[in-house]
């Protein structure tokens, strides 16, 4: 009989290798997904993990899925190591796109001066939506003792149907024949690109020095340090005098306005206006990339990297093999499945059981005085 027995001590090699081992799992059963499918796996595949890299064109576009995916993970990374539950990144990131689109909308005639330097206060009014909601979380589980997944889960809902009227309502473009949609954003408003010609923009380099930062903030600071070892050990944390208070409203707030931040840059770039399909699902998708990165800044890149060849490969394997676009959910969904799987092989290691056998109970009352006699 085999048994789940915890390791006395976790496994640091096996912690590295599990989402490897995931990935190799997910490609195992997608290969068998295909095949069911009547497709050639092969061909599959390539649509996946080589086409989105196969020349410029598709590494830019690589580029403007991964950057909302690794901004969000790392302030998700926070809440995590805090242990603060925040499940409505998406939320937050609508948000963002709101607070910056609404930035975006105010410019015109007399604001050409300013030029792409437009997009700093468009950027700052993201960060501050997305930390405003990421508030509302916060108040809620400090004063009311609310359930932060539950709240964070449902503004996200919120926030998507506040989105729906706007663009339906006082935002919607007049001139826009009666689409939901907002005018299209000034020139001076637009994220600036990297490399004319392809979709790539500043957000690339706004990642990488958040990557950096966070790296910074989470194990060379006192702070960082204070947060983690809440997550990590309530009891002790409190003994030290470390304010779980303190790491509530942090964490929710660096959260939050990362969120926000990829929601502007989102909106006033790749979009160029705020739609209906503002959401992405790049906020639940970002949990598992934060997951898969192992919280930790630098694994985040390169998570971010593989869910953005999700995105794209689902995109083209449903226009070049005739696949349902569903299927960039299957692979998202087998990654964290087989994460969590792996995982348990961390914290715990099969081990072969052989109960005792139970012993036979001696006869009492009549039945004894009967085996005497």
């Amino acid at each position: 009989m085999l048994k789940l027995e915890a390791r006395p001590q976790p496994s640091k090699l096996m912690s590295f290798a599990s989402p490897l081992l995931a990935l190799v799992i997910t490609v195992v059963i997608g290969v068998g997904l295909f095949v069911l499918l009547g497709k050639d796996p092969l061909r599959g595949l390539q649509m996946f993990f080589v086409e989105p890299v196969k020349n410029l064109y598709g590494v830019a576009e690589l580029s403007v899925k991964a950057t909302p995916l690794i901004l969000i993970a790392l302030g998700l990374s926070v809440c995590y190591r805090s242990n603060v539950w925040n499940i409505g990144a998406e939320g937050q990131y609508i948000f963002g796109a709101l607070g910056g689109g609404w930035v975006a909308m105010q410019a015109g005639a007399g604001t050409e001066w300013m030029g792409h330097f437009y997009v700093v206060p468009i950027l700052a009014a993201g960060v501050l939506a997305g930390m405003f909601w990421a508030a509302i979380v916060a108040l809620l589980r400090d004063r009311f003792s609310a359930n932060e997944i539950l709240v964070s889960l449902m503004l996200v809902y919120v926030a998507d149907l506040l989105l729906g009227w706007l663009v339906n309502g006082p935002w919607q473009d007049p001139e826009g024949h009666n689409f939901p949609q907002t005018i299209t954003f000034l020139a001076q408003t637009k994220i600036p690109r990297l490399v004319q010609g392809l979709r790539a923009n500043i957000g690339v380099v706004v990642a990488l020095v958040a990557v950096a930062g966070f790296w910074v903030f989470l194990f060379r600071t006192y702070r960082g340090f204070a947060l983690q070892v809440g997550g990590l050990a309530p009891a002790a944390a409190k003994y030290a005098g470390f304010s779980s208070r303190g790491a509530l409203w942090l964490a929710l707030l660096i959260s939050g306005g990362m969120a926000g931040l990829a929601g502007a840059l989102e909106a006033a770039g790749p979009l160029g206006q705020l739609t209906p399909y503002v959401p992405a699902g790049y906020g639940f998708a970002a949990i598992i990339v934060a997951y898969v990165g192992r919280l930790h800044p630098v694994g985040i890149i390169f998570s971010g990297i593989l869910m953005s060849m999700f995105y794209i490969g689902g995109e083209l394997a449903q226009s070049r093999l005739g696949l349902p676009k569903a299927l960039t959910g299957v692979f998202q969904g087998l990654l964290l499945f087989s994460l969590l799987a792996c995982d348990t092989l961390i914290f715990y290691r099969l081990r072969s059981h052989h109960p005792a056998p139970h012993p036979t109970p001696a006869p009492r009352g009549a039945a004894a005085v009967t085996k005497e006699a």
